[in-house]
């Protein structure tokens, strides 16, 4: 089921150990930004300061200065607002960020979440036609509107102004050998993709442009740009929700976000740490990504995503906790819908007759679809390739695509756009609906034009250099710790041993997931190592191995106000 792995050192130029000297850095920790392209005393000082002033300015975006003139005049001439976002982290985050930003600004502004099931992705027709029933003036997206063409057109009909903040891809389409983007005529387009952005790094969020179209209204309505920090946390939260690389801007915000969730003000997002069991620790990635995140995702997919915002906008300690207590509720029930459904999606996956496929297109009717995104997620991680899941929906279905860094799946389904009533995503993601007829076309003709080869859907596990235990003290693993976060674009160091003896093995752990062993290398170093997995699995093959290679990383283990540097076992063979 497994997919093939791969491990590869990574390899880098360049004398990096002089950029250790100068900066007082372990030769492995300068190894380990030069194999992350972080080369030369500038590129490394920008990476190791936190500060946040050096990332791209606001006016770079596109159109920024359109949209906050509209937004200016709209607020002094007291004309309504109407934020439309998504409903997931992103959509959330970035719609809480633009109404209170808004609201802040005394702009008279309300939101308005579509809801998955009954509005499916982004604004659509009858959003617009609310909007209009109850007096807005001006609509401004967020995490989704530039695939609206035909709602920025209604919108104009109906004597609205339409404002666009997105993050995602340009649809476009060809006349012979030229591309043409289908950008909306709205009046103001703030998305980083569009061909005229000056904007550097292109790879922020919604919510990251939504708070940098905040900060452009706060300096020209000369509001005091220190109002606009309470949304760093908001911006970072929905960096990680939305899987995008920790490398440039993105780190330090994160960086900057995760030391200001731990000590939030927001009594919602309190209560969600509180009732996570997290008060008082050190909020990381993981917290981020596989705790505190799915919780508010899943009002998204199960409810309406409009309850994750009332919890970040309420006030009250009581109703928060009662807020974030039922969000975690609808998060167990998601939690054990997603496993029945990844354990049909995988019984699939391995028939027969998809063995040749190299994009899996996998229909499972009677699945919700609100979690199909994550099964083909799961279902990728698994086999090795790019996943479609699609779910009955009404009289169409739905699919969600998860994709692998050699596939642009926005690319490929642009390929057999025909096939779609509508469809939107990124390289490696996408969203589609379709008439259940044309399902087996899709499959086909999707793995007709899907140029991937055998090596492409071969896990590949890139680490950083082969370095024997000796090396491992606590003060390298305290350099390390200064890199994090660790995530998208930015892994987790990984170093290689080979000839590596295992002894004094336990197992422990409520789960019994944990094993701790002393290890030697093979010079002979002895350390005390730690695996977190399959801890039995893995105790079995190290008793019929005498010795094994291993990947491993190094963190500092605090215990009991004392540090000490720790081995742990991220891969074996």
């Amino acid at each position: 089921m497994a997919p093939k792995e791969q491990w590869f050192e990574k390899r880098v130029g360049g004398d990096y150990r002089a950029l250790a000297l100068e900066y007082s850095l372990s030769p492995v920790t300068a190894r380990i930004l030069a194999n992350r392209g972080i080369k030369g005393a500038d590129a490394v000082k920008n990476y190791l300061d936190d500060s946040l002033s050096d990332t791209d300015s606001y006016e770079a975006l596109p159109d920024i200065k359109k949209a906050v003139s509209i937004l200016q005049d709209a607020i002094l001439e007291k004309k309504r607002i109407r934020v439309i976002g998504d409903y997931d982290i992103d959509g959330v985050c970035s719609s809480y960020i633009l109404s209170s930003g808004i609201g802040r600004s005394g702009g008279i502004v309300d939101v308005r979440i579509p809801h998955r099931i009954n509005d499916g992705y982004g604004i659509n027709d009858r959003l617009v036609k609310e909007a209009k029933e109850d007096g807005t003036d001006i609509v401004i997206t967020c995490d989704n509107g530039i695939a609206a063409a035909d709602q920025v057109e209604l919108a104009h009909s109906l004597g609205m102004q339409m404002i666009i903040t997105d993050h995602h891809e340009i649809p476009f389409h060809t006349e012979g050998e030229e591309t043409v983007y289908d950008i909306p005529d709205a009046e103001a387009v703030v998305d980083i993709k569009v061909p005229q952005s000056r904007y550097e790094f292109r790879d922020i969020c919604g919510a990251v442009v939504a708070y940098k179209v905040v900060l452009a209204l706060f300096d020209r309505l000369g509001i005091d740009r220190k109002e606009a920090d309470d949304f760093v946390e908001f911006a970072a939260f929905a960096t990680i929700g939305d899987v995008m690389p920790l490398e440039g801007e993105n780190r330090k915000l994160v960086k900057a976000g995760l030391k200001r969730l731990a000590k939030t003000e927001n009594p919602g997002m309190r209560a969600l740490i509180k009732e996570q069991s997290l008060e008082g620790k050190d909020i990381t990635v993981y917290h981020v990504g596989f705790v505190l995140g799915p919780c508010i995702n899943a009002t998204g997919r199960l409810g309406s995503a409009g309850e994750a915002l009332r919890l970040l906008e309420e006030r009250d300690e009581d109703k928060a906790a009662m807020l974030a207590h039922d969000l975690c509720v609808i998060n167990l029930e998601r939690k054990d819908m997603t496993e029945k459904a990844v354990k049909k999606a995988l019984e699939v996956a391995v028939l027969p007759e998809y063995e040749n496929d190299r994009v899996l297109v996998i229909y499972l009717p009677d699945v919700h679809e609100s979690v199909a995104g994550i099964v083909a997620g799961k279902v990728r991680e698994q086999t090795g390739k790019p996943s479609f899941v699609l779910t009955k929906s009404g009289d169409l279905v739905k699919g969600s695509g998860r994709s692998i860094d050699e596939y642009d799946m926005y690319s490929g389904m642009n390929a057999v756009s025909h096939l779609f009533v509508k469809f939107g995503g990124h390289r490696m993601a996408g969203g589609l609906s379709m008439e259940e007829k044309d399902i087996p076309e899709f499959r086909k003709e999707i793995n007709r034009l899907c140029t991937l080869i055998d090596e492409d859907i071969t896990k590949k596990i890139r680490f950083d250099m082969v370095l024997p235990f000796g090396y491992a003290d606590l003060e390298l693993c305290r350099q390390i710790e200064s890199l994090e976060p660790f995530g998208t674009g930015n892994p987790k160091p990984l170093f290689a041993a080979k000839g590596v003896t295992l002894s004094d093995m336990r197992i422990f752990g409520k789960s019994r997931n944990c094993l701790r062993a002393k290890a030697a290398d093979s010079e002979g170093t002895r350390k005390d190592i730690v695996f977190l997995g399959e801890a039995e699995e893995f105790y079995d093959y190290c008793r019929t191995h005498e010795k094994i290679d291993i990947l491993y990383s190094l963190q500092v283990n605090r215990y009991r106000n004392e540090e000490n540097g720790e081995i742990v076992i991220r891969h074996y063979r």
